[in-house]
């Protein structure tokens, strides 16, 4: 119903230190809060039902008795919400007291969960008053007029998600009872904490929990104390942190002085995903995995949840934060990439194809900076412009300026005599403009380059991008092909940006105008004649739809095997206010149709680098039956 995602959240509530009854109400009323509005799962910080703080007091039997007393009264409060609660509290168990989690839901307890890792250095003493998971030898607890399970091997499983719980200090071990905990079922870790407060500690914790999210492949969601835990000598600042596989899906605002809830949607569709292609994740349960885990299922009903969190609908553009160190790190991949085929083949020469359109003019631009780090001269890059029955003023005249600027070698080739000969030998109606009267130029053109190549010993550097590759829009062995081709996974979304960016920070001033009108230039083959007013005639997204959805669709469905239905519901999230769902819709279903078709021209595309997560080439990321059939897929998204 909801494609995956859970909501969960971190709760942070204002505790009075020692006051578990006031705590308690605390306690109620952000579970009643975050019960109506969905959230699944909500963890509390460390300690919550006393307070972290409360020193030797632990020892107290007053404490204790009145920690299990609020929580009875947070039980009896609560039995009618279907919300999964996690608090922390500590349970005296067999005349030891234990640092606890405790899961509850409906008035029952689930489980409790002991914290295994004590900190007992600098501000921390918690073995002074508490014993370590480790310690505990029983399955069973009694408390609170209830039989539990008890044990860091819990697990707790709902018909949505798996999740497992650790306390703290358990984090910052050198292997965290989450790593277990995940290999052995666990989706998503909730974690109870009490950090307290130290120059550059946030940015430290902040990296800790995006680096375990990650390496588990899960979510997880930290709870830490907040201001009424600030005594003595720690502050603590209240901290609400949800992870997914490395990136923050919410977070917090510090220092606040009242309660705050931080509620995220967590895609445990992605997560298991990501797992069944990362074979190292169940090396390591072969490997690591001695004991199974004691799951604890929890009959939590279906019900569908609004998605409060962002999603990106250029997923392939960088953020403005980091869009200069990312563009620097892509075009350098693409460069070291050319550079060491140029060196393996002892090449001195370049030839491309420059049609004044974005993507030879980024493959030129990558030609450009190899050439200078391997000190090369310049002129051994041989652009050549070839107009034909579709060139436009305005892409003839950058290609020019392009090449003459940037100081390579130039020729200009037209393919129109050698085009009509071909069309009188094939007896092909020169006014019929189809698919043959289209192909044949991008097939000349190819021919042209691999034999001017071989003229000046040189290689062919191919200028397709990966968003071209998906949608087969390219003439088989004609665009498709060349001897290297440094924008195979380089998606058209992307292509705009890096030769904007290469404008910004790469070129003279006399380049940057030309490179600036590129950008703005329509993306088209130029293969049908322009209009009467010599403007592009043929516009690809036009055809086949923007490249912008089309980007998105490739990314859900090659990075996380999404379904037709699910891609359809993040995009009408994504896309709210742009796209109708009509139109959504359509491209979506072009968009599976071309990619199940075109596939035989992926199986024999040329070489070229892998820049990020996704590649379409045969030898590595994808490896798909050219005769695979879209019927599946396409059934799905008629039917949505």
């Amino acid at each position: 119903m909801n494609y995956g995602f859970v909501k969960v959240a971190a709760a942070i509530p204002r505790v009075s230190i020692g006051d578990c009854r006031s705590n308690a109400e605390q306690i109620e009323s952000i579970i009643t809060r975050a019960e109506g509005v969905n959230v699944q799962v909500l963890v509390f910080p460390e300690l919550c039902v006393t307070g972290y703080t409360c020193g030797d007091l632990f020892a107290q039997q007053f404490l204790l008795q009145s920690a299990e007393q609020a929580l009875m009264q947070i039980l009896n409060n609560t039995r009618s919400l279907d919300i999964i609660s996690i608090l922390g509290m500590p349970i005296a168990f067999n005349s030891t007291v234990y640092n606890t989690a405790v899961v509850i839901r409906k008035g029952k307890i689930l489980g409790v969960v002991p914290k295994t890792y004590l900190p007992n250095y600098k501000e921390f003493y918690e073995r002074r008053w508490f014993a370590s998971a480790s310690m505990l030898a029983e399955k069973e607890a009694y408390f609170c007029g209830q039989s539990v399970p008890i044990g860091t091997d819990l697990l707790f499983e709902t018909p949505q998600i798996t999740f497992g719980v650790e306390i703290c200090e358990d984090l910052w071990a050198p292997i965290p009872p989450s790593s277990y905990q995940v290999l052995k079922g666990a989706e998503v870790i909730f974690n109870l904490s009490a950090d307290n407060e130290g120059i550059a500690k946030n940015n430290y914790l902040r990296s800790l929990i995006a680096q375990q999210s990650a390496r588990c492949l899960a979510g997880y969601v930290f709870a830490s104390c907040g201001f009424g835990e600030s005594t003595t000598d720690v502050v603590f600042a209240g901290n609400g942190l949800i992870y997914e596989n490395g990136s923050l899906i919410a977070s917090n605002k510090r220092f606040e002085l009242g309660e705050q809830l931080i509620v995220g949607d967590i895609d445990v569709e992605r997560l298991q995903m990501e797992r069944r292609v990362n074979t190292t994740f169940a090396a390591s349960k072969e490997a690591e995995v001695k004991e199974v885990a004691r799951k604890v299922r929890v009959d939590y009903p279906s019900k569908p949840i609004e998605i409060g969190r962002w999603i990106d609908p250029h997923p392939f553009i960088p953020s403005d934060n980091e869009l200069h160190e990312r563009c620097e790190e892509i075009f350098s991949i693409q460069v070291a990439g050319l550079a060491q085929r140029l060196l393996h083949t002892n090449s001195k020469t370049v030839v491309l194809g420059i049609s004044g359109g974005l993507d030879s003019t980024l493959a030129l631009l990558v030609c450009v900076r190899t050439f200078d780090k391997l000190n090369l001269p310049r002129t051994g890059i041989l652009g050549i412009t070839m107009p034909g029955f579709g060139t436009t003023d305005r892409t003839y005249n950058n290609a020019l300026s392009l090449m003459q600027t940037l100081g390579i070698s130039t020729r200009e080739i037209s393919i129109k005599a050698a085009c009509i000969q071909h069309f009188e030998d094939i007896q092909h109606d020169i006014t019929q403009h189809d698919v043959t009267y289209e192909n044949a130029q991008a097939r000349e053109r190819t021919q042209i380059l691999m034999d001017v190549a071989n003229q000046v010993n040189g290689l062919v550097v191919g200028t397709g991008d990966l968003s071209e590759l998906a949608l087969g829009w390219a003439t088989y062995n004609g665009d498709h092909m060349s001897m290297y081709s440094v924008n195979a996974s380089i998606p058209k979304t992307l292509v705009k940006y890096l030769v904007k960016w290469v404008a910004e920070n790469e070129v003279a001033n006399e380049t940057k105008a030309t490179l600036f009108d590129i950008v703005e230039t329509p993306i088209s083959p130029e293969l049908i004649p322009a209009d009467e007013d010599g403007n592009i005639k043929q516009k690809t997204e036009d055809l086949v739809g923007p490249y912008e959805l089309h980007d998105f669709y490739l990314n859900n469905f090659l990075r996380f095997g999404f379904t037709p239905a699910k891609i359809y519901f993040l995009a009408q999230i994504a896309f709210k206010g742009v796209y109708d769902d009509g139109v959504l819709k359509k491209w979506l279903h072009t968009f599976f149709r071309r990619f199940f078709t075109q596939q035989f021209k992926r199986s024999c595309m040329p070489d070229g680098p892998k820049v990020g997560s996704i590649t379409l080439s045969p030898r590595g990321d994808w490896r798909m039956p050219s005769d695979a059939s879209a019927a599946a897929w396409l059934r799905e998204i008629e039917e949505l």
